[in-house]
């Protein structure tokens, strides 16, 4: 079996027995993919490690791709494996991290997966903790409910994929033929984003994922970030707290 859901920021409760039943006929060799800001993965703190070691107890395997909210230096520090046919950063031993520009085949089928997302919450700025007068700014931002992030605390460059990461999706792509039953990305190709929300505006992501749609040829593109449930056309699935089966 084969699930997938959007953003998690670090709350997994929608995972639990509760809500998640079917988990009960459920093996490790059974996914979970999380369609983006997993959030689980941030400051190393007990709490943090209790919700990892509590999803790695689940009886199924956690994939995910990373969104924009993710502490991008933190997941790439972690070693590589060759995992399904594409490179993967184990968090646990059933918690995976499926990169940007990556092929897997899990049950017969094949995910082409592209983590990364511009952030849309920094409208008032991003504060670098080394700068003079930093902790006055930071203290005036917060009295003054700004929207901002901080430099290496909440906010890293790599929220964008690297031009080797491009590089790398268009290898992966070429020799794929074009061809993929699934793609799972964190945001959308820029002419679905336009549906959802025109307010979002495009940037080398989307209209990256934008030339890969009109390219690829593949059943279903599952992507998260934008906090809502909804199909767009036929192809086109936004998931936030929903969870679908795909296998």
């Amino acid at each position: 079996m084969v699930y997938a859901t959007g953003d998690t920021h670090g709350n997994f409760l929608r995972l639990s027995r509760e809500f998640f039943p079917e988990q009960k006929n459920m093996t490790r060799d059974d996914y979970v993919i999380i369609c983006g800001d997993f959030g689980g993965l941030w400051d190393d703190s007990q709490r943090e490690r209790y919700w990892l070691d509590w999803l790695a107890e689940k009886p199924f395997t956690t994939l995910f791709v990373d969104g924009n909210h993710e502490n991008i230096d933190s997941l790439y520090a972690l070693p590589e494996k060759e995992w399904h046919g594409g490179m993967v950063h184990p968090v646990r031993n059933n918690i995976l991290h499926l990169m940007r520009g990556q092929l897997y085949e899990i049950e017969g089928r094949t995910f082409f997966t592209m983590g990364g997302a511009a952030s849309h919450d920094i409208q008032d700025g991003i504060l670098d903790p080394n700068a003079p007068g930093f902790r006055d700014e930071y203290r005036h931002k917060v009295r003054t409910n700004q929207l901002f992030r901080i430099l290496g605390w909440s906010w890293w460059p790599r929220e964008l994929p690297t031009n080797e990461e491009y590089l790398a999706a268009l290898t992966t792509l070429e020799k794929a033929k074009w061809k993929a039953d699934y793609v799972i990305s964190h945001c959308a190709p820029t002419s679905v984003q336009q549906v959802i929300n025109s307010g979002y505006q495009r940037d080398p992501l989307t209209d990256f994922l934008d030339m890969v749609s009109k390219r690829l040829e593949f059943h279903y593109w599952l992507f998260g970030h934008y906090h809502d449930n909804r199909n767009i056309g036929q192809n086109y699935v936004l998931l936030w707290e929903q969870m679908v089966q795909l296998i």
